[in-house]
Formats: structure tokens, sequence, C-alpha cells
């Protein structure tokens, strides 16, 4: 194999590596389900984040939501979640993790932030005809983005 075509092959690779989706996880404060939306009187930013998921994972994003009155196992063996608890109180939720780093504290991510962690081009919430469609991650060309 040819230098040129070894250098082709370790470049591609490196970029394949730094394109890899994000695993996201929502650590919410205590809803009455597991999407809190639901009940007469529904926040909208629940309404638009349950949206903003539900086409993340359409688009083949990785996001987990925890709710801290079902789930309180899953805020319990993560330390990162632990600690902020321990500072912020459940007051400071939702609390967001990219790939177990802290990414957002107290309020919701909106598309463009979930898709840019996922590593998707976003789709202008609100275009359910675009919604639909597949889109194409920073892998999809020869180079990251």
């Amino acid at each position: 194999m040819s230098k040129q075509r070894r250098m082709l092959l370790i470049s591609t690779t490196v970029n394949r590596m730094r394109c890899v989706m994000g695993s996201i996880e929502i650590f919410e404060p205590a809803l009455c389900c597991s999407t809190g939306v639901c009940g007469p009187d529904v926040p909208q930013e629940l309404v638009t984040f349950s949206a903003d998921a539900d086409w993340l994972r359409s688009q083949g994003g990785t996001i987990h939501r925890f709710n801290l009155a079902a789930e309180a196992a899953a805020f319990a063996e993560r330390p990162a979640v632990v600690q902020f608890l321990q500072v912020s109180g459940s007051q400071g939720l939702p609390l967001v993790l990219v790939d177990g780093a802290v990414a957002m504290t107290g309020r919701y991510p909106d598309r463009d932030q979930l898709a840019r962690w996922a590593g998707l081009t976003p789709v202008p919430a609100g275009r359910p005809e675009l919604d639909l469609a597949p889109q194409a991650s920073c892998c999809a060309g020869t180079d990251c983005c």
C-alpha cells in the first residue's frame, strides 16, 4: 500500500471517529408522566422539547430521559448527577449530560443543540415536511463538520 493511500485511510478513519454521535441524557425533575406532556396545564417548553427529542430519535440520535419521580436509581447511578444534586438540588433540573459530561443545566436544550451534540444537521422545528426527511450527519461527506 502506498504512503499516500495509507495517509488517506488514516485521515478518513480519524474523521469518522470524530463524527460518532453523542449519547444525550436528560435528568428531569419529578414529572407526572415520562414526558411531562400530560394533564390539563402542560408547559410549552415540555411540549417543544418532547417534539425535539422525538425528532432526534427519528434521525438516529441517542437520547434518554430520566424522571426523578419514576427513575431515581438512574440519578443515583451517575456521579455527575449526584454531585449536581448535592450542590443545586432538584430545583436546578433539568440536567443534560452528553457522553457523560455536563452540557447544560436549568433548562431544556433546543433542537439545534440536540442536533449538534448528536452530530446531525438540524431541521427547523415546526416544519413537519422536513422533520420526516432523514438528515445527513457530519460524516455524510469526506470531512467532518
